[in-house]
């Protein structure tokens, strides 16, 4: 009997021992060595990546603010110089317009020197002061693939198209200058490049269509 109560303790003596060596074993081993060296890997690399998320987060905001600043600034050129370009070639057209009336009626004539009819007047202006090649007869001007304006929206420099009294196809046309006004070049008995009222009863009943061609002086943004 005690030898076998001594055996069974020695037996539990030998378990206790063996389990409090276990873990020492075990963290020494390649295994343990291995286990540890990756958790603190995976550690590292977690903290490197909430530092990089938290960098890159903010990194964005401080990259864009210039490139946002530089579009803005890029946009108001833009806005301004789509106003005022066309703005500036109205004045120099009309002025030169104004320059030319008394200018004789030719038929077929598109020049100071030989006169001027209709749509060579409109096409001269266009051409020496805004650099824009416009159709030689009314009817090919009248298509142009530009924005049409309601006469409520006139504005200078807005071409005009009229034809005789409603009756028939567009046979005349000249340029908008402001206050129901426009200058045009009339028949040979009106004295060619001259001034004239939207509100003449004449006119008025010729009226058809106005179009706003130096839309097609607009650059593209």
């Amino acid at each position: 009997m005690p030898h076998r109560i001594a055996l069974l303790l020695l037996c539990a003596l030998t378990s206790v021992l063996a389990g409090c060596a276990s873990p020492v074993a075990y963290e020494n081993s390649p295994v343990a060595v291995t286990n540890q060296a990756d958790a603190h890997e995976q550690r590292a690399w977690d903290n490197h990546f909430r530092f990089s998320s938290q960098t890159n987060a903010k990194a964005p905001q401080r990259a864009q603010a210039p490139a946002q600043q530089g579009l803005m600034q890029r946009a108001h050129a833009v806005v301004e110089q789509l106003y005022e370009f066309p703005k500036l070639m109205v004045g120099t057209i009309l002025d030169r317009g104004f320059d030319l009336v008394g200018t004789p009626y030719k038929f077929g004539g598109d020049s100071a020197t030989t006169g001027f009819d209709c749509s060579g007047f409109v096409g001269f202006l266009f051409r020496e002061e805004a650099g824009i090649d416009l159709p030689r007869s009314t009817r090919e001007l009248i298509e142009l693939d530009v924005p049409n304006v309601a006469r409520r929206d006139l504005q200078p420099g807005d071409v005009l198209f009229f034809n005789n009294q409603g009756r028939g196809r567009v046979s005349h046309t000249g340029i908008y200058i402001g206050n129901d006004q426009f200058i045009h070049s009339s028949s040979r008995k009106s004295g060619g490049v001259r001034v004239d009222s939207l509100e003449d009863r004449y006119w008025n009943s010729s009226y058809m269509q106005a179009k706003r061609v130096l839309a097609a002086a607009v650059p593209d943004a």
